[in-house]
């Protein structure tokens, strides 16, 4: 190695992706030492993350620590290990007695973080294409803490609100020369279901949210679909899900969300000549374990929460822990289903035992 100039070591080394590019600073003290540059990391970003090729987002970047920081908190998904811990006994019923204050928390703790200190940078993409990138600073239409959006379910629509010093506001489209099959009809789809194969297997999200105020990023995107629907709610559409399993403790009684991210894809056109889908919908939701969406702002607290929560490396280990919240959700609702069905024949029972009980005493 001593015998290699550095600007040699350095044009090795900018060649290289992120996890390669830190394995490589291990290997040596000169590739140690040149892995530092913040230029290296700038390049791997930008080719993982699109967006950050632009200016107000470098700055922004360069705001909350640099580069190879914002991959090392970016790069790895949200792993929520207590999923698994979590039962039936331990879901708490929503008391009626339970007082404002005491159902949405410290009112402190939520006047600390605002709707403007976050800002999301999401990229799409395609068969390792990027189809579009987007950013969005602080949270859509949240008027102030005692507004709508405090008390009313969080969403976030992508394609709902043009973006600072971005031109493309919408009109993502996929076809045939990106890589889709080509479809003769939606009949034929509808039975071998070759294009939502595709669709499933080559789509990639990256949601990134970032704290300007805690100086903090995530990624709460599962990169590859978790599930999704095809021919719904029309026979054209295709609806895909992503998302992670946030940790909730002391927000909301369930003590964790799932963040629900919801891509849907419309067919524009399918004959034998042509088949391009288009992008018409991209929304982030917080779900908890009944389903029921989280309100504004229990939402910013979890987001807040979210920055500082376990990761991995490991892509399976942040699949798996989102299907482990799905089995446990549906386990949550049977159990529930049974537990209400008990007691609907109890009161059945009681009812029917009142009833006989009037009738001796009166004949």
């Amino acid at each position: 190695m001593t015998t290699l100039s550095s600007d040699l070591c350095y044009d090795i080394l900018k060649r290289l992706d992120g996890a390669t590019l830190a394995s490589a600073s291990c290997a040596c003290a000169s590739f140690s030492s040149m892995s530092k540059e913040e230029r290296l990391w700038e390049n791997v970003c930008s080719s993982m993350w699109p967006s950050t090729n632009r200016d107000d987002v470098k700055k922004l970047i360069s705001q909350i620590g640099g580069f190879k920081k914002f991959y090392s908190d970016c790069f790895p998904l949200i792993v929520n290990k207590n999923v698994s811990e979590f039962t039936w006994s331990d879901y708490p019923e929503y008391a009626e007695e339970l007082t404002e204050a005491e159902y949405y928390g410290d009112f402190d703790e939520f006047q600390s973080v605002s709707p403007s200190d976050f800002v999301s940078i999401v990229d799409i993409r395609y068969k390792d294409k990027t189809i579009c990138s987007k950013v969005i600073w602080g949270i859509p239409n949240a008027n102030g803490f005692n507004g709508w959006f405090s008390n009313c379910p969080f969403r976030i629509d992508l394609f709902s609100f043009s973006d600072r010093g971005d031109d493309n506001t919408g009109g993502v489209t996929l076809s045939v020369a990106d890589g889709l099959p080509l479809v003769t009809s939606m009949e034929r789809e509808r039975k071998d279901g070759k294009l939502w194969q595709e669709l499933r297997d080559g789509i990639r999200l990256s949601w990134i949210v970032v704290n300007t105020k805690a100086k903090k990023a995530a990624n709460l995107s599962s990169w590859s679909p978790l599930g999704g629907q095809r021919h719904w709610p029309t026979e054209k559409d295709f609806l895909l899900r992503f998302g992670s399993i946030l940790p909730a403790k002391d927000i909301i009684p369930c003590q964790m969300v799932e963040c629900i991210l919801a891509m849907k894809f419309q067919v524009s056109e399918a004959s034998g000549i042509e088949t391009s889908l288009e992008l018409s919908e991209l929304c982030m939701q917080l779900g908890d374990m009944e389903g029921a969406h989280v309100n504004g702002r229990n939402s910013l607290l979890v987001l807040n929460e979210a920055l500082s929560c376990d990761r991995s490396k490991n892509y399976n280990l942040a699949l798996e822990s989102c299907h482990l919240y799905s089995k446990v959700q549906s386990e949550i609702k049977e159990e529930k289903m049974r537990y209400e069905n008990r007691l609907d024949k109890l009161w059945i029972l009681g009812g029917i035992s009142v009833f006989v009980t009037l009738c001796r005493y009166f004949m």
